[in-house]
């Protein structure tokens, strides 16, 4: 199966036919997902909540429950490298080091007994021999890169004593303070203002244009989405249905997920009206349809749909995992 990057340089990360399921499901719940992401690149994963995007990211991680969870299928290789993600040691080597993650909610995220400055620290000792007072010169370094005023005093509180803005702030920071090469962002612009939102989005370019580290956004704000990608992967119920260039993916979609998605979109101008929705639920691990994941709620749903359509090139490194592909032709045909 090809991946979305295709370049002579080697990606970063790349996952490959990656399948995963959960103790006592009967079916995976994440499913031959693909997708890859380069040095100074960002890739944001996009889908309605339960669609599988957290899970993935924390298998990524290597941070799912011992046991809970077995993978039947595929690969992720970081730095060239293949993961080992049953193996806790080898993936506290590269996790807050090489790779890191900020979550959705830094309140719940940041122990709330131990002050910014000390869980900072932490983590910079935690990845390197730095004494006390070098691993807390990085912290303050840290907090003043990535807008904290006044860094050093603000070492000391705790994080009830900050907005949700500057919670995530530290988040970032504690994230980055070891220079990773890969940053994976679950959400982190949830429950912020829209002022916030933007402020903390151009912090994460500006970083990762001077750092050149890569970047996974995981997100269904699609307005984000168009503003910070450079490629896509669109999951729906476990599974990648589509993954290109932002542009192409915004341009042209071509699953019909996709295009649900891009027609709920709320428009600024033309005539008011209903939103456009995407009929139906996503489906569980329990209820699973045969094939195709999203064949029942599909509107082009054919028989050919109860089998299971790989994802097939379209052009440009844009791919499609839907039987009709390319739409305007395939769909033509068979009417």
């Amino acid at each position: 199966m090809s991946l979305v990057n295709t370049e002579a340089q080697p990606d970063l990360l790349v996952v490959q036919d990656f399948s995963l399921r959960f103790r006592g499901a009967p079916s995976d719940q994440i499913n031959r997902v693909s997708f890859s992401v380069g040095s100074g690149k960002t890739l944001c994963i996009v889908g309605e909540s339960g669609c599988g995007k957290s899970v993935t990211s924390l298998a990524m991680m290597g941070l799912l429950p011992a046991g809970a969870a077995q993978i039947n299928s595929g690969k992720m290789l970081f730095e060239g490298q293949a993961m080992n993600l049953a193996d806790p040691k080898a993936m506290r080597k590269i996790r807050g080091s090489r790779m890191t993650m900020i979550f959705q909610e830094p309140m719940s995220s940041l122990n709330p007994v131990f002050r910014i400055g000390d869980q900072i620290v932490e983590a910079v000792k935690a990845h390197s021999d730095a004494t006390d007072a070098q691993a807390r010169d990085r912290a303050v370094a840290m907090l003043q890169r990535v807008g904290i005023p006044a860094p050093a005093k603000r070492m000391r509180d705790y994080p009830h004593q900050l907005s949700g803005g500057m919670r995530q702030r530290v988040m970032i920071a504690m994230a980055l303070v070891n220079d990773p090469a890969l940053l994976i962002a679950d959400e982190p612009t949830t429950a912020l203002d829209v002022t916030i939102q933007a402020q903390i989005l151009e912090l994460i370019r500006d970083l990762q244009a001077e750092t050149g580290m890569g970047t996974i956004m995981i997100t269904h704000d699609l307005g984000v989405v168009a503003e910070i990608a450079d490629t896509v992967a669109v999951m729906y119920a476990g599974t990648v249905v589509e993954t290109g260039p932002a542009e192409r993916i915004f341009n042209d979609p071509q699953h019909p997920y996709t295009i649900g998605l891009m027609s709920s979109i709320p428009q600024l101008t033309g005539a008011r009206g209903r939103l456009s929705t995407v009929p139906g639920m996503v489906p569980t691990a329990r209820n699973m349809p045969a094939g195709c994941r999203f064949s029942t709620r599909c509107p082009f749903a054919r028989p050919v749909c109860t089998t299971e359509p790989p994802l097939v090139e379209i052009g440009d490194g844009h791919q499609a995992a839907c039987h009709f592909a390319p739409l305007e032709i395939k769909l033509k045909e068979s009417a």
